[in-house]
């Protein structure tokens, strides 16, 4: 199965999320992951979309997005034509021992420590999918308290 990530200009009002959302579930579609955001205009947000399938449920998806009256626009964004990212905040546990070696390696992936407190330090990383998840393996051994990855995010190039 082949993953695809929309880019999906909707009217900012309520409702829309989940009129998008419910149209998903009826079909039977997964939402690998899901971000949403104002744009430069207020009255438009952009959703983007990661799904995972074949070229003809991509292909409905397309179709059954252009039914509703709030999407302005979709656009299917290739890796290579786009910007992808993802924000992760990821809590360590920490000790003395292995303070420098979390310190290093946040430095390492251009990471920021935003929080702190002798047993534990909260880390922000963000990239692409791959960078975050590498990232995250190599705090395991130290011991991850918790974690929240906002999904991945787009934008096409130029």
């Amino acid at each position: 199965m082949n993953k695809y990530v929309l880019s999906v200009l909707v009217e900012n009002h309520s409702g829309v999320l989940s009129k998008i959302s419910g149209l998903f579930s009826r079909r039977g579609y997964n939402i690998h992951s899901l971000t949403v955001g104002i744009t430069e205009d207020p009255n438009v947000s952009r959703m983007t979309i990661v799904v995972s399938g074949c070229e003809q449920i991509l292909e409905q998806i397309n179709k059954q997005l252009n039914k509703l009256i709030d999407v302005i626009k979709i656009t299917s964004l290739d890796s290579m034509a786009a910007v992808y990212r993802e924000l992760a905040l990821i809590k360590v546990a920490m000790n003395q021992g292995n303070q420098s070696i979390i310190t290093e390696t946040v430095n390492i992936f251009r990471g920021n420590i935003v929080d702190m407190d002798v047993k534990s330090m909260t880390i922000e990383i963000t990239g692409d999918e791959e960078k975050v998840t590498a990232f995250i393996d190599l705090m395991k051994p130290h011991g991850i308290k918790e974690i929240v990855r906002t999904g991945l995010t787009a934008l096409e190039r130029g």
